[in-house]
């Protein structure tokens, strides 16, 4: 006799001090839910990890109860007409094996020649849309302008210098954890320059990477890389400011940047921004990437952990820098 199949779910049990650890996660199993009237049954194939997440342990998630993220599954059961058995759908229920959605909390996604899934995680997911937005909304980039990013070989850095290059900028430079990432910037992705920011004091290796300056700097990073961007930038610059991964596991305010006045004297525009405040722009976004995916122009870099088991590892390695663009998790096949 066939044992029914089981629901694998991860809880936070504790609130990290600094660096999370596998300690303040716990595996969780339990039936496999049967969907009610206006709900639908998915099995997740691919689950995302992303630094935002770990903001989310300090207060966001509740502990002792499933986790959320981005993730894509196939709807095995439904008993909503918005939903049918077969559809692939993005939702927000992750950090587990199976979930149930009602309507208006997943998207069908389209199926695309050329295009794998895992995109819609990736360079067509939330991570594509920050850099996106970053540039076309929030620093408006124009062509010919020079664009810094921080950590470039993540995600959405990764993300940001192809889109920058699509929108005509003239020069673009990103910084990275190792000598290996530099180079996969500058020989894969058509950086123009690149530098590893433990190789000296980030303002020099910047001034010697940007010898002109730049226009817009797309901030991953805060702390002392926001401090060396706003040295670097040239009058009337522009900064999206879209995370902050230096100071995540911070006990202690951070001391940089310690230039913030620059702003003033050069002109220059501070903006953070949300990427859920901007979720209108995802078809603007498939649009203008995916004839660019299709023809190879574009890459979506992603490192990929199979198996549930190992998202918490997949989690924390993101936290530590050990990927190459966008993190994932795969559970099955798309």
């Amino acid at each position: 006799m066939s044992l029914a199949p089981r629901n694998t779910l991860v809880h936070q049990v504790r609130r990290p001090n600094g660096r999370p650890t596998p300690q303040d996660f716990a595996f969780v199993t339990e039936a496999v839910p049967t969907p009610g009237p206006g709900t639908a049954l998915v099995e997740n194939l691919l689950l995302s990890v992303d630094p935002y997440m770990r903001e989310c342990m300090d207060g966001d998630w509740e502990l002792g109860v499933p986790l959320e993220g981005r993730s894509i599954g196939r709807v095995t059961a439904s008993a909503t007409p918005e939903y049918r058995e077969g559809d692939l759908v993005l939702h927000r229920h992750g950090w587990r094996t199976h979930a149930l959605i009602a309507p208006g909390e997943a998207r069908v996604l389209p199926q695309v020649d050329g295009v794998d899934l895992s995109a819609f995680l990736g360079i067509l997911g939330g991570t594509g849309l920050s850099a996106y937005v970053a540039l076309t909304r929030v620093a408006r980039l124009r062509a010919g302008e020079s664009v810094f990013v921080s950590a470039a070989a993540g995600g959405v850095g990764s993300a940001t210098g192809q889109i920058a290059r699509l929108l005509g900028a003239a020069r673009v430079v990103g910084s990275a954890g190792s000598a290996a990432k530099v180079a996969y910037l500058t020989e894969e992705l058509g950086f123009d320059a690149a530098f590893d920011y433990h190789d000296g004091p980030l303002a020099e290796s910047l001034a010697r990477a940007a010898p002109d300056g730049f226009d817009v700097y797309v901030d991953n990073v805060g702390g002392d890389h926001l401090e060396a961007a706003i040295g670097g930038l040239r009058e009337y610059g522009r900064i999206a400011w879209c995370g902050a991964i230096s100071q995540y596991n911070a006990t202690e305010p951070p001391a940089a940047p310690r230039n913030l006045f620059d702003l003033v004297e050069k002109s220059i525009r501070l903006e953070g921004f949300l990427v859920r405040n901007h979720r209108a722009v995802q078809g603007e976004l498939e649009e203008f990437l995916i004839p660019h995916l299709i023809n190879g122009t574009v890459v979506d870099p992603q490192t990929v952990t199979d198996g549930f088991d190992g998202i918490v590892d997949a989690f924390l390695g993101m936290l530590d820098g050990r990927n190459l663009g966008k993190a994932t998790v795969r559970l099955g096949l798309a």
